[in-house]
């Protein structure tokens, strides 16, 4: 079984993320894939936020065709499983400790540098310059964890209205502070 457990800031979150995303970066470039960026985003990414103690990678990518050939075997090599089923074709799916070989340690969303996932910042860049929008998540999260512990796809779904509000708050400020 997969629970989902939300635990207390860990500071350590940002070291794992560096070393594993020197490890990742070096792994694909050995591959032959030409990696474009490499980013900590999710909860694990916001000082002081509460998480699912997973830590999210966005990984940029020249090319998602040559990554499916490249990059499935060697994050493999890495303990990485591929969700090949993935409904969502603009971006690639890894899980390091995907249940029951567990627990889960880190998620690599991999996309296309022109790819919408890259907003994804703007939720982790808009939490770190607000915490106490972060607090009222982490409350949420909590909640929610409590509500559906093994259900991951509910969990997610719960989110999603909160998650779209903040995004939306998060443009408005960008264009506020844009030239």
């Amino acid at each position: 079984m997969d629970e989902i457990e939300i635990e207390a800031y860990d500071p350590r979150w940002v070291g794992r993320f560096d070393e594993e995303a020197a490890r990742v970066r070096k792994t694909l470039d050995a591959a032959g894939l030409v990696v474009t960026a490499v980013e900590h985003f999710g909860s694990t990414a916001v000082p002081g936020l509460a998480a699912k103690p997973v830590i999210n990678m966005l990984v940029g990518v020249g090319s998602l065709e040559q990554a499916v050939r490249v990059a499935v075997p060697a994050l493999a090599a890495l303990g990485y499983a591929y969700w090949y089923d993935n409904p969502n074709q603009a971006q690639m799916f890894f899980v390091k400790g995907l249940p029951p070989n567990g627990p889960r340690t880190h998620h690599i969303h991999m996309v296309e540098p022109d790819s919408v996932f890259w907003e994804r910042l703007r939720f982790r860049d808009y939490l770190r310059a607000h915490p106490q929008e972060a607090e009222h998540y982490a409350r949420l999260k909590r909640d929610l964890a409590e509500r559906f512990r093994t259900d991951r796809e509910a969990y997610t779904d719960a989110k999603a209205a909160y998650i779209r509000d903040i995004m939306q708050r998060a443009v408005q400020a960008a264009a506020r502070e844009a030239p």
